[in-house]
Formats: structure tokens, C-alpha cells, sequence
């Protein structure tokens, strides 16, 4: 059988719609199109039924309440909630004064993160940005040394978009919990790949997105603690007061429950789901790390996400091997700011130089990857790197033995 093309190895991206959800979604487009919020009829009761069974879905593959499940359009309108909303409400001084408060982010962090974060710093609060090690994990110890006395918030991802480097988030839940600092985790990466329980892991505030995990695009959440302790956010908009005041406006009720059928279906799946692309991103770094020389890994070699794999390729420039492998979708950095020619900041946040931050490929394996497709893609980039090295006259320095970094190069 011929291989189809394009394959797509892009899944830390997005991924498909799950058939399954896209069928439980389609009677909400057309039959139970009501809104939720019109309950004096019978299309109002079928929309609010059907948001109230989605919002159990979404508490029970957490550990979570259905009560603390605010629906929003993805991460990073979760993200902006939980991070201007608890900047505000626990901010030590009024508007237009400085010292208003001392938040604790990374350096590798999504932009949805990083970016709210540095608009704290525009409405006078103080941010410290932590930089990992060449591993790219933020530990309980390094948020330990950075905490202050007037610290309010930290915001650590569970696992990182481009590394998929897992960091340790519930020793920081505890560590924040027992100094009564407000603690937000970016689990978009995270949710439907490991298991979560916002209680034994120390989350106040959780952030998903539901087409990270076979669900529609435009759906998230935003778990926000209700007790042990309460946790209170100033709402980004007002309006009709839906998902208890914090974010108002009409429900999406047709992503609403292919976000909780995706979450259903993870519950069933993922243990088996995840061995396998395990496996499978195992055989591609060991065959590409065998094949090839001058490569490496990025990240911790063994505390990373199953589907994710993120090398770099001396002597190949990143955006020249994409383009001699257009039959593989993947990425040279997070699909927000793949339109930049710059090197990932993640990789140089964590201390990898420009010319392997410059050569680096994101690998993200599926639901549907198959073996077929893993060998095609090992072969293929195999196949290019070989290519665009012969015609790099670096690469022939380099076998020369010529040290390139003594090389004083002529400028024009």
C-alpha cells in the first residue's frame, strides 16, 4: 500500500477532531440548538443539560468539581483570566503605583503566559522570570528561591510546548499552598496526555484547551479552586455573569460538549495511547541519534511527554530541512510563533547556542500515527540532512577538523 501524503507530526499543534466528538457535537449545531441560558423553554433545558454533563466530564478527568470548570475559547483566554484576573484581585496596592505585587513565570513559558505576565509588569507589579537549565525543568527550588514576601502568584506550564519537558508542578503547588501563594499551571500540553488531580497535586488554577486533545478548536477552560483555599479572579469581561461571574457571554455549547467528550474518551484511552507513542518517539531519536551525527535531543532525556520530540541538526538550518521534508508537517518551534525567522526563545531560554536552536525540529506523534509513518519521517529527514549538509561548506570545514568558532569571519 503507498503511503499517503502529507503525514502530519504536528500534534502539539493541534490535532484532529476526534469522529466521536465531532458525532456528539453535530445534534447542537441544528437540533438542540438552544441557548443555555433561555430556561423558560425546552431548547434553553437541552443546551444547559448538555453543558452541565460536559462540565462533569471536564471535573472528573482533573479531580476537580464541576462547579470550578469555567468554560472559555481556549488556553490563552484561560491563561489571561487566571493571570490578570489573580494579579488584580490580589494586588497589594491600588492602580498606578508600583509594587503592586511579585509574580514568579519562566522564561520558556507559552506567550499566552509570558505575555500577560510582562502586562503585569506595565500595571506596576514585579516579575521575576526563572531560567532553567540545559533540561529545561523548573524545580520546587528554583520557585523557592525566588519567592518573596510579596509574592501573590506563580505561573509554571505542567509540560513545555516545544521541549515537552515536565516540570515539577505539584512540589510547587505545595510549596505555594503553604505559603498562601496563588498557583497556575498552563496544562494545555498536559491534559489528555498525563493524569491529573488538581487536589493531590496542589492547583489553584488549571488552564486547558480542548483542541489539544481531539476536541474542537475554540473551547478551554480554566479550573478555579473553590475551597481549602477559595480562589477569587477579577473577570477580563462583564456581561450576563455565565460561568459564575468570571467570564460572561453565551456559552459554546457545541464545543462545550466535544470538549467533554474528548475528555470521556482520554479517561478510556490514554494508558494504551501512550505507551504507544512512546515506542514510537523512542525509535525516532534512536535511529536519527544513530543515523546522524552532530545531533542532539532537547530537554531532559527521560522527564518528557511521550509524543514529543524536539532535535536539533548541525549544520542545517531549520527552515531549509522543513522545506526538503514538506511531505512531514512538524515544526521548528510552537505553532504560535512559527511565522518568525528568530531562533525559539525556548531553546535559548534553556541555554541551547543559535546555530542548534536555528537547526531544530518539533516531532509530535497522534492518535493516528502510524509505524508506516514513523519510517517514512526517519528516512526522510535523514535523507535531507544528508543532502543539505553536502552542500554546506561549513560541514566540509567541520569533517576538516577546523575549529569554526576561532574563525574570524569578514564582515560587509
Amino acid at each position: 500500500m503507498v503511503l499517503k501524503t502529507p503525514i502530519y507530526m504536528d500534534h502539539a499543534a493541534t490535532t484532529p477532531c476526534d469522529p466521536r466528538v465531532v458525532e456528539a457535537m453535530l445534534p447542537y449545531f441544528t437540533e438542540s440548538f438552544g441557548n443555555p441560558g433561555s430556561r423558560n423553554h425546552s431548547f434553553g433545558w437541552a443546551g444547559e443539560e448538555a453543558v452541565k454533563k460536559a462540565r462533569k466530564q471536564v471535573a472528573d478527568l482533573i479531580g476537580a468539581d464541576p462547579k470550578e470548570i469555567i468554560f472559555t475559547s481556549g488556553s490563552t483566554e484561560s491563561n489571561n483570566l487566571a493571570i490578570k484576573g489573580a494579579g488584580a484581585m490580589y494586588a497589594r496596592k491600588p492602580v498606578g503605583e508600583t509594587g503592586r505585587g511579585h509574580v514568579i513565570v519562566a522564561v520558556h513559558e507559552h506567550k499566552a503566559v509570558l505575555d500577560p505576565c510582562k502586562w503585569l509588569m506595565k500595571q506596576g507589579f514585579d516579575v521575576t522570570f526563572l531560567e532553567p537549565a540545559i533540561d529545561g525543568i523548573v524545580t520546587e527550588e528554583m520557585v523557592k528561591s525566588a519567592i518573596r514576601e510579596d509574592t501573590i502568584l506563580v505561573t509554571v506550564m505542567w509540560a513545555n510546548n516545544e521541549l515537552g519537558t515536565i516540570n515539577e508542578v505539584p512540589e510547587i503547588g505545595a510549596l505555594c499552598k503553604a505559603r498562601n501563594i496563588v498557583f497556575h499551571t498552563d496544562a494545555t500540553q498536559w491534559v489528555g496526555k498525563m493524569p491529573v488531580d488538581v487536589n493531590a497535586d496542589n492547583i489553584d488554577l488549571l488552564s486547558l484547551s480542548g483542541h489539544k486533545i481531539y476536541g474542537p478548536k475554540g473551547v478551554g477552560v480554566l479550573y478555579v479552586r473553590r475551597r481549602r483555599p477559595r480562589i477569587r479572579l477579577v473577570a477580563l469581561q462583564d456581561g450576563g455573569g455565565q460561568e459564575r461571574g468570571f467570564r460572561s457571554g453565551t456559552l459554546n455549547v457545541t464545543g462545550i460538549v466535544g470538549l467533554g467528550k474528548a475528555c470521556e474518551l482520554y479517561a478510556q484511552e490514554a494508558d494504551a495511547e501512550r505507551e504507544r507513542l512512546l515506542a514510537m518517539r523512542n525509535r525516532i531519536e534512536e535511529q536519527i541519534t544513530a543515523r546522524l551525527s552532530n545531533v542532539q535531543v532537547n530537554g531532559h532525556p527521560t522527564r518528557r511527554l511521550a509524543h514529543l520530540t524536539n532535535i536539533s541538526f548541525g549544520f542545517v538550518e531549520g527552515e531549509s530541512l522543513m522545506m526538503a521534508t514538506s511531505e512531514i508537517a512538524m515544526s521548528s518551534g510552537s505553532a504560535c510563533t512559527s511565522a518568525s525567522l528568530e531562533p525559539s526563545y525556548v531553546l535559548k531560554g534553556i541555554g541551547v547556542g543559535d546555530d542548534m536552536a536555528h537547526s531544530s525540529l518539533r516531532l509530535s506523534l497522534g492518535r493516528w500515527t502510524t509505524d508506516e509513518q514513523v519510517d517514512f519521517t526517519i528516512d526522510k529527514i535523514c535523507e535531507a540532512v544528508d543532502k543539505l549538509r553536502k552542500l554546506s561548506p561549513l560541514w566540509d570545514m567541520y569533517n576538516e577538523g577546523i575549529d569554526l568558532t576561532k574563525i574570524e569571519w569578514a564582515a560587509h
